[in-house]
Parts: structure tokens; C-alpha cells; sequence
């Protein structure tokens, strides 16, 4: 019986070493550098080994070699890389906004951050004004690493920008350069970095700060023995030998003017939405939108508690409850199945489902009706939310007022209505998969 051959570690090529090595912890890793020092050498080519475990990590979700511009060691980019992280979702706002509302930008309660092909990126989304499902989508926050490997965070206060252009990335000088602190992983705070933003006033007047120059590092614009007044002039006369330079550079002027008149940017906490999206066990919980009685659309935050199910607007989770809101909590969050009862079918059956206003989209059915939806399971309400709140005045003990269903469909989705109305709404999912759906960008002159 010929002996099997045994292969030991050394005997892979080193490709199919990093390979393995790349499925390994960073402690792993460290604990096997320290078997001899053929391996600890091995262990220390940040420029293989870490760049094959951040690619392996997130390589199908931003460009890994684009970070810094490709000069950062990878070791570093794989400790803010998985600190990151933990931002890709969905947040709300907690609190009320200090900020100063600006026209078409509201100061949006949810915030969404995806990954970008060398940075990541937070959106204001907020619902659309058309009385559609369409959600708008503005420019909040980005987040990248100059090629110094220092974390640079931008905030864009009027959501007017759009975004960066160019590999190397470049940056809208209004963007207000903050500090984002993260407090445990469910919590981060957005505040200006005050420093950063006077260092990059005194500069030169520049549109654009180039990813790497000035809004890279904190540290003043130019180049050593470069005065700010010497900075401007050659700005300039570059600005001046640009076709169509003149107009873009009283734009630059005045809105540096307005920049350094503006209030200080207000400090602003955002706690992570945790479970937003359905799973087995609980099917309806995630962030969901659908069209209110007051034909608008509205963003819906339904979760579990551990003794019930509530549901409430995402806005009014920022704010303090001064009205009625139409959503429900139900201390029994058990379905009745398939087949219902005639009161249960004609309930259902006589209401009306609430849907945007007809618009040349409905001609290619983008918004099917609703109405013809297969219920799959019912759901009890037994409360109104707000009706928990004290404070609250005007609410009627009346069961018929508080009572209602939740009709889940054979899609997923579902509905919810009070018997005191006539009407159900619909809810949809946000997202799905991880991508946004339905969304638009804000026009802004």
C-alpha cells in the first residue's frame, strides 16, 4: 500500500499562504507569527498579507486598492475598515435638530450609509413631496482616509454637492469638515471640527480641495513658504485662464463669505437602527413607508419589545409627540391563518387602500392597486400607540377608536387600518438586500 504524501505549511506557494492566512483573525494571525520567524516575516507583508484579508472582507464592496489613494498600508485600512463598518445601514437621528433648515433640505430623521468605491457615504433620505413611494436621497456625510492614512470626515450641511468626482476624489469646499465618535455600536455623534475648519478658510479659495491636499490632513492648504495671499493670486489668474473661470470663481468668493458667516454646525447624535428588515420570526418588523390619510408618504419603524409589536412614524421618533399619530402597538402578535371568517373577509374587503395620486407612471402599472393583494394571515391591534403617551388629550376611550387589524399578503408586505376608519395603508419595504429602492435625488440650484 503506497504511503499518502503529507504536505506541511512551507510546502504551499506564498500566494496559497496569504490565501489561508487571509482567513485567519488579526489575534490568529498574531499568535501563529509568533511559531518562528519564517512566519513572523511572513505575517508582517502588509502589503500582501492584509491587502488579500481586507479584499477578502470587502473587496466585492469598495475598491480596495483605491482607498488613500493606494498609499496607505493596508494594516491600517483594515483597522478603519472594520470600524466602519458596523455604520452600513440605517440610522435616526436622536433628538431635535439644531441645525438651520435650508431650502428643499430637511434636517432628515433616517440616515443611510453604503459603501463607495473609496469611501464611504451617509444620505439624508427623506419622503418624497410628490405623494409618492419615492424616497429622496441627499448628500449627509463622507468619510475617507487621506493618503497620510488620517481619517477625513466631511459633512455637506446643504445636501447641494454631488459628491466627488475624479478617482482621487475630490472635495466641495462648503462641505464642513467634523469628528464622528462613536459611543458602543449602536451610537455616533457628528460634531465640527472646528481646528480643520479654520485652517482650510485662511487658505486659498479654492472650489475643490484636491483628496490628499489641504482637506486631507487638518493641516493648512499650500505648500511650505506658501502664503495665503500668494495662494490666492495664483489661484487666481488659474481661475482667470479656465474657460468660464470667471463666473466659478465669484461663486467660490461668495460662498466662502457665506461660509465664514455661518453658525457653528451643531452637534447631532444618530442611534443605529438595528433590526431593519423582516426575518422569520418576526415579519414585520424593519422600516417600511406608506401613504398616511393625509395622502403623504411617511417613513414607519415597526419592532418587537418583548411584549408586543408597535409601529411609529421614523420623524416622530426625534420629536416630541404633540398630536395623534396613526400607528398602533399590540400586546398580541399572533396571526390568525388562512381560512378567515365572513366578518373578517368583509371587514377587509369594504375598505380602501391608500396609494399615491394617478399619474402618467400608473399607465405602465409602477404602482399596481393594492386591492386585489392575497392576505395571507391577520394580526389583532388592540391600541394605538400614542394613546401610552401622556400627555395626550382628546383621545377617546371608545374601543371601536383604538381597534384594529394588520393583513399581511402573500408578498411579504402588509397593511395596517383602525375600524373606525375605512381605509388601509399599505406599507412597503425601504430597502431591500441592502440597496435603497425608489429613490431620487433632491434638485437643488
Amino acid at each position: 500500500m503506497a504511503e499518502m504524501n503529507s504536505y506541511s505549511f512551507v510546502d504551499f506557494p506564498e500566494d496559497i499562504q496569504f490565501y489561508i492566512l487571509s482567513l485567519l483573525t488579526p489575534t490568529e494571525i498574531g499568535n501563529f507569527a509568533c511559531t518562528s520567524r519564517r512566519f513572523s516575516r511572513l505575517c508582517q507583508n502588509g502589503s500582501k498579507l492584509w491587502y488579500a484579508i481586507c479584499d477578502r472582507r470587502w473587496g466585492s464592496k469598495t475598491q480596495i486598492k483605491k482607498w488613500g489613494n493606494g498609499k496607505i498600508s493596508y494594516k491600517l485600512l483594515y483597522k478603519t475598515l472594520k470600524k466602519w463598518e458596523n455604520l452600513i445601514g440605517f440610522w435616526r437621528r436622536c433628538g431635535q435638530s439644531q441645525q438651520k433648515q435650508t431650502a428643499g433640505v430637511k434636517s432628515a430623521a433616517l440616515i443611510f450609509f453604503e459603501w463607495g468605491p473609496s469611501f464611504l457615504s451617509g444620505y439624508r433620505l427623506s419622503p418624497s413631496s410628490k405623494g409618492t413611494y419615492d424616497v429622496t436621497k441627499t448628500p449627509f456625510l463622507w468619510m475617507g482616509i487621506s493618503p497620510e492614512g488620517k481619517t477625513v470626515n466631511f459633512l455637506d450641511p446643504d445636501g447641494h454637492s454631488n459628491g466627488l468626482s475624479g478617482e482621487s476624489g475630490s472635495l466641495e469646499m462648503d462641505w464642513i469638515p467634523v469628528n464622528v465618535n462613536f459611543i458602543g455600536d449602536i451610537h455616533f455623534s457628528v460634531e465640527e471640527n472646528v481646528g480643520l475648519a479654520y485652517s482650510r478658510s485662511s487658505g486659498a479659495p479654492t472650489s475643490k480641495g484636491e483628496y490628499g491636499g489641504d482637506a486631507s490632513n487638518g493641516l493648512e492648504s499650500g505648500s511650505p513658504g506658501s502664503s495665503p495671499e500668494t495662494l490666492e493670486m495664483y489661484q487666481y489668474y488659474a481661475n482667470r485662464m479656465s474657460p468660464g473661470a470667471d463666473r466659478s470663481w465669484r461663486r467660490q468668493k461668495k460662498r466662502e463669505k457665506e461660509k465664514q458667516g455661518r453658525k457653528k454646525w451643531e452637534t447631532e447624535h444618530f442611534l443605529k437602527i438595528v433590526d431593519s428588515s423582516p426575518s422569520p420570526a418576526r415579519p414585520l418588523q424593519g422600516l417600511w413607508k406608506g401613504i398616511s390619510d393625509d395622502m403623504k408618504l411617511e417613513f414607519y419603524l415597526v419592532a418587537y419589545d418583548g411584549v408586543g409589536i408597535f409601529c411609529r412614524r421614523v420623524g416622530d421618533l426625534c420629536e416630541q409627540i404633540s398630536s395623534p399619530t396613526p400607528a398602533f402597538w399590540t400586546t398580541n402578535p399572533a396571526f390568525i391563518e388562512s381560512p378567515f371568517s365572513p366578518e373578517e373577509e368583509y371587514l377587509y374587503n369594504s375598505r380602501i387602500h391608500l396609494q399615491p395620486p394617478m399619474t402618467s407612471k400608473d399607465i405602465n402599472w409602477q404602482y399596481p392597486p393594492m386591492d386585489n393583494e392575497v392576505v395571507s394571515r391577520i394580526m389583532y391591534i388592540n391600541s394605538r400607540y400614542d394613546l401610552f403617551i401622556p400627555g395626550l388629550a382628546g383621545i377617546s376611550e371608545n374601543p371601536w377608536c383604538i381597534e384594529g387589524r394588520i393583513w399581511q399578503y402573500k408578498n411579504g408586505t402588509f397593511g395596517f387600518g383602525f375600524l373606525r376608519d375605512n381605509s388601509i395603508v399599505d406599507l412597503k419595504p425601504i430597502a431591500q438586500d441592502g440597496f435603497l429602492l425608489e429613490t431620487m435625488e433632491l434638485c437643488c440650484d
